[in-house]
């Protein structure tokens, strides 16, 4: 009996300090400090930072699939160049982000198995095929355009190794956008068949591209907490708008016509109206049933596996020289 009262006296200390730590916690957060590693933090507020950082490096790194697809058909050695160049840069993005996310406790020998599995996602965008070179056009102009609409905010999260690794990937990003859009601009000033590329590949890849800010503010079921905690400062929907508002003018510069019979500028709102996703189609594609789901993770796989023999090398070194160190 009385070591049941002191249990649950126990009990009751310890939710009162729970509740003073997430207090203090946000109070930190409304004060717009950095959190960094070594900070307490919530469980919910860590768990949350791992699946955000870990689907967006799994993004970066399933994301050179597509266009690495193309680096040897690019159609001149400066294009090659520059795409070789981008590639790059997705990979280092996905290194940046995979070291901020170990610093919440996590492996990343996990975080790749997690990917693998199916238990973590990436972008739904990176499950459509790339059938032209003027793919490769509209991936940079739209979808490194809608992602740097929704990272640039993440600049100021209020995760400290998360915030400065966007700081360089914004930047990099920028570059990739006006690469995509230099693309789109010379096939919209070329020929009748140039001409043609661009526009299919803006009807194919603007609904996907707006896919890629996640499910409407209904719907998602992160979001407001996210907010709260300032890991995100804008609702999906509100980037969402912004990213239209921006491409449209542009895709209409560049003589192309948006793909959606509901896009047309609102005076009362102030914005460009556009017409309903499909979200079936989003669901489908999320869920492992998209035109390339199996074909990536099966490249990601492969890709693994045959990377095998570098990581048992480099954990044998390890090994050697910790030995060496210990002698």
């Amino acid at each position: 009996m009385y070591t049941q009262g002191l249990d649950q006296q126990g009990d009751s200390l310890k939710s009162v300090d729970e509740a003073t730590r997430l207090a203090a916690f946000q109070k930190r957060i409304d004060a717009e400090d950095k959190i960094e590693p070594r900070d307490w933090m919530p469980e919910a507020y860590r768990k949350t930072l791992i699946r955000q950082i870990s689907q967006h490096a799994h993004s970066e790194i399933v994301g050179m699939l597509p266009e690495g697809n193309w680096i040897t058909r690019a159609p001149s050695l400066r294009r090659k160049a520059i795409l070789l160049a981008k590639v790059q840069d997705e990979a280092g993005h996905g290194l940046y982000l995979y070291s901020a996310c170990e610093t919440l406790g996590i492996s990343r020998d996990e975080l790749i198995d997690q990917l693998l599995t199916g238990k973590a996602k990436y972008s739904s965008i990176f499950n459509y095929p790339t059938l032209t070179w003027a793919d490769i056009g509209a991936i940079g102009w739209l979808v490194d355009g809608a992602a740097i609409m929704n990272q640039i905010p993440l600049c100021r999260c209020s995760y400290g190794p998360y915030a400065r690794a966007m700081v360089r990937v914004c930047k990099e990003e920028s570059f990739h956008q006006r690469q995509g859009f230099e693309i789109m601009l010379a096939l919209s000033r070329g020929n009748d068949e140039q001409k043609r590329m661009a526009q299919d590949a803006l009807n194919r890849w603007w609904w996907p591209s707006l896919m890629m800010f996640g499910p409407s503010d209904k719907d998602s079921k992160h979001s407001a907490q996210s907010m709260a905690w300032k890991i995100k400062r804008f609702t999906n929907d509100e980037l969402r708008q912004k990213f239209v508002d921006v491409t449209v003018p542009q895709a209409h510069f560049l003589g192309l016509e948006i793909p959606d019979a509901d896009c047309q500028w609102n005076d009362d709102t102030g914005h460009w109206d556009f017409g309903e996703i499909d979200w079936t189609e989003f669901k489908e594609v999320l869920a492992g049933n998209g035109p390339c789901n199996r074909e990536r993770l099966q490249a990601r796989q492969d890709a693994h596996d045959n990377g095998a023999w570098v990581r048992e090398a480099a954990r044998a070194y390890a090994e050697k020289q910790a030995r060496r160190n210990a002698a």
